[in-house]
C-alpha cells in the first residue's frame, strides 16, 4: 500500500513539474478570456446579486452563448424568408391570411408576418451583438498587451517541451546565441535575449485573424442593422419615351425603413429613351434574350447636364449612391378611343402584364373622363384586354404567344360600359377590371362583344357609342430604385471576416527558445525547443528547419558526430543497441526515430543532454 501511495505522490509531483514548467513559456498563448472556476468544498458560499450579474455576463460573452445566439439568429431568419413580409408585400399577406384563416392567429401573435422587426428577433440581435462587444473588448485589450511585452524567458527543462533537439558544438554560447537571434529575425520571429538564451515568438496573426473576425460580425450586424433602418426601395414601370423623377409621387410603390428621411431622396431624373430586346430563335434555348437592355438619358441633380448610359440586368445605374436596377420588360399597345361623334377621348400606350416567358399579356383599358354615351350623358369605358406579341394564327390552339419577339401582335378586347368604380376612394388594381357596376356591350349575336385585332384595325361600339382603335405597340419596362445605406459596410465585414477567420484557422502562434551554454567538458551545449499554443505537426518541422540553419553558425563538434554515428560494418558484433541518427529536420529532433524517447516520452535524447543539465544546475 505504500509503495502505491508513493507511486501516486510521484505521479502528481511530476505532473506539478510538467505543468511549471510550461507555465511561463505557454502563458498567454491565446487571448480568450479564463473561466473562473468555483470553489470545490463543502460549504460554497451563496452568490449576492453582483455575483450574479457577474456570472451572467461571462456567460454572455463566452464563445459558447455566441455561437449559440448566431445559430438562433440564423433560425430565426428560416420563417421571414419562408413567410410573406408585410414589410415586402403587403398583398402577398393579405393573400396567404386569406387562404390560411387557421395559422394566421398564430403567425400573427408570433410576429411572423414581421419577423425583422418583431421583438423575438431584435431581442436575439441585440443579446447577439452585446455579447460580441463583450468578447472584444478584453480580448483587444490582452492582445495590445502581448504585443506591447516580449517573449518570456526559456524555461528550466526544454526537455519537456513538445519539440526539442540538441546538440554540441565548440562554437562559443555567444556566438550561438547571437547567430540565433540573426536566424529567428530572419525567419520574422520576434526575438531577444534572455540570460543564457533566446526566446522568439511568432503568429500573433493568428489572434489578429480571430479579433478582425468578430469585428466584422459587428460591422456586418451594424450594416445589416442600418440597411434596414435607412433604407428606400421603389419600383416605376415607364413607357418608351416617358421619365422618372425621383420623387415619392412618381413611384408606383414605395417601402422604406422606419428611420428613413423622405427629404434624403437623391435628386436625380432619366427618361427611357428605348428598350432594345432580342431572343434566340431557334434551337432548344428558343426564346431565351440575348440582349436586354434599357437605354436611357438621366441627369443628376436639380439642373445637372444630360448623360446617356445603358442599363442590363445586373448592371444598375448608380446616381448619387442609390441603384437604379433594370428588373421586367413588356408591351404597351397603343390605342384610341372616339365617341360617337368621331371626337378622340384617350389616346395612350397601356402597360399590360406579362403572364409567360413568351410575354402573353393581360390588362385593362380605362376611359375615366372625357366619354359620353349617344344620350350625351357622362359615363366610363372599360376593356379587357389579351395580347400577344407573335399570334400562331386562326385555328391553331390557343391564344397564346410563341415566341416573345412583335412578330405577329394580336389584341383581343371585350367592352363594357357603366361605372369603373374608381370615385369610391378605395384602391383599384390598374391591371383589372372591375365589372360589377359595368353592363356588357353586346354584339350581333347577342353576346359580350369582343374582337381580336392587329395593328390599324378598328371596334366599333354598338348602336354609335364609338369606337377603339389598335394603332400600334410601344414597350416598357419596370425598374427598381434602391437606397441601401449599409450594402458597401456589409460588404467589407463579409471579407475581412473571411480573411479573419482563414488566418484564425491556418496560423499557428508558437514560442521557439535557443539556449547555449558551456558544458563541464568546456563544450558548448546548444538546446533549441518549441511550445505551440496546439499541437501541430509543423511546429517539429519548423524546429528542424530552425536547427539546420543554425548548424551552418555552430556545427556538430567532432566528439559528438563520432557519437552519433551507427557502428560500422567492421564491428558486427557490437551488443548495444546503436543510437538514434539525426533528423533530416536538424540534429537529435523529435522526428528521428519511434524508440527514442526522453523524459517526456517522445522527445530524442542527445548523448550530451546530461552536461546540459549540469550546466543549467
Amino acid at each position: 500500500m505504500s509503495k502505491a501511495n508513493g507511486t501516486r505522490t510521484r505521479q502528481r509531483e511530476d505532473e506539478r513539474d510538467q505543468g511549471s514548467a510550461h507555465g511561463a513559456a505557454g502563458e498567454q498563448l491565446s487571448t480568450a478570456p479564463r473561466e473562473e472556476r468555483p470553489d470545490t468544498g463543502a460549504g460554497v458560499p451563496a452568490m449576492s446579486v453582483i455575483g450574479w450579474a457577474r456570472w451572467f455576463w461571462r456567460q454572455l460573452t463566452s464563445m459558447r452563448v455566441a455561437l449559440i445566439l448566431l445559430f438562433l439568429l440564423s433560425l430565426g431568419a428560416i420563417p421571414g424568408s419562408l413567410i410573406p413580409q408585410t414589410s415586402v408585400d403587403d398583398m402577398k399577406v393579405q393573400a396567404f391570411k386569406d387562404q390560411h384563416t387557421t395559422l394566421t392567429p398564430i403567425y400573427e401573435k408570433l410576429q411572423l408576418f414581421d419577423v425583422y422587426s418583431s421583438v423575438w428577433f431584435s431581442a436575439i440581435y441585440i443579446l447577439l451583438f452585446v455579447s460580441l462587444i463583450g468578447c472584444i473588448v478584453p480580448r483587444t485589450g490582452q492582445f495590445v498587451g502581448q504585443l506591447r511585452s516580449r517573449p518570456p524567458g526559456a524555461p528550466k527543462r526544454l526537455t519537456r517541451l513538445p519539440a526539442y533537439t540538441t546538440w554540441r558544438t565548440e562554437a562559443e554560447p555567444e556566438e550561438v546565441r547571437e547567430a540565433a537571434l540573426a536566424v529567428l529575425r530572419k525567419r520574422r520571429f520576434r526575438a531577444h535575449e534572455v540570460g543564457d538564451a533566446v526566446a522568439a515568438e511568432k503568429g500573433f496573426l493568428r489572434e489578429a485573424g480571430n479579433l478582425v473576425f468578430h469585428i466584422a460580425l459587428i460591422v456586418m450586424l451594424v450594416a445589416f442593422a442600418s440597411g434596414q433602418l435607412f433604407k428606400s426601395e421603389g419600383g416605376k414601370l415607364i413607357v418608351e419615351g416617358d421619365g422618372f423623377s425621383n420623387t415619392l409621387t412618381q413611384y408606383d410603390d414605395f417601402k422604406s425603413g422606419s428611420l428613413y428621411d423622405s427629404d434624403s431622396l437623391a435628386p436625380f431624373s432619366f427618361v427611357l429613351d428605348e428598350f432594345v430586346g432580342t431572343y434566340e430563335k431557334s434551337g432548344p434555348q428558343r426564346g431565351t434574350p440575348r440582349t436586354f437592355e434599357a437605354r436611357v438619358t438621366y441627369t443628376e441633380g436639380a439642373e445637372g447636364a444630360e448623360r446617356k448610359d445603358v442599363i442590363k440586368v445586373n448592371e444598375p445605374l448608380v446616381v448619387d449612391g442609390t441603384k437604379i436596377y433594370l428588373i421586367a420588360h413588356g408591351y404597351a399597345p397603343v390605342v384610341t378611343v372616339r365617341d360617337g361623334k368621331g371626337n378622340v377621348v384617350s389616346r395612350s400606350a397601356v402597360p399590360l402584364l406579362p403572364i409567360d416567358n413568351n410575354i402573353t399579356s393581360s390588362g385593362a383599358i380605362k376611359v375615366m373622363d372625357g366619354y359620353k354615351d349617344k344620350n350625351g350623358e357622362k359615363t366610363q369605358l372599360g376593356f379587357k384586354a389579351f395580347f400577344v406579341p407573335t399570334f400562331a394564327g386562326e385555328g391553331k390552339g390557343q391564344m397564346f404567344s410563341q415566341f416573345p419577339a412583335l412578330d405577329f401582335p394580336v389584341l383581343a378586347l371585350s367592352a363594357y360600359h357603366g361605372s369603373l368604380g374608381v370615385d369610391s376612394g378605395l384602391a383599384q388594381n390598374v391591371y383589372q377590371l372591375d365589372t360589377s357596376k359595368m353592363k356588357e356591350f353586346k354584339g350581333e349575336d347577342g353576346e359580350l362583344l369582343k374582337k381580336m385585332m392587329m395593328p390599324g384595325e378598328k371596334l366599333d361600339l354598338p348602336d354609335g357609342a364609338g369606337s377603339i382603335t389598335f394603332e400600334g405597340v410601344e414597350e416598357w419596362a419596370s425598374f427598381q430604385i434602391s437606397q441601401q445605406p449599409g450594402n458597401g459596410w456589409a460588404l467589407g465585414g463579409s471579407v475581412a471576416a473571411i480573411a479573419g477567420l482563414a488566418g484564425s484557422l491556418f496560423i499557428q502562434r508558437r514560442r521557439v527558445w535557443v539556449r547555449a551554454v558551456r558544458g563541464a567538458d568546456g563544450v558548448t551545449v546548444v538546446e533549441m525547443a518549441g511550445l505551440g499554443r496546439s499541437e501541430s505537426a509543423k511546429l517539429p518541422e519548423e524546429l528542424g528547419d530552425l536547427s539546420a540553419a543554425l548548424v551552418t553558425t555552430a556545427p556538430v563538434a567532432p566528439a559528438a558526430a563520432a557519437a552519433e554515428a551507427p557502428d560500422t560494418p567492421e564491428a558486427p558484433d557490437t551488443p548495444e543497441k546503436p543510437d538514434a541518427p539525426a533528423s533530416p529536420d536538424g540534429p537529435g529532433t523529435t522526428g528521428a526515430t519511434p524508440e527514442a524517447t526522453n523524459e517526456a516520452g517522445s522527445r530524442p535524447v542527445h548523448p550530451a543532454e546530461a552536461p546540459a543539465e549540469g550546466a543549467e544546475k
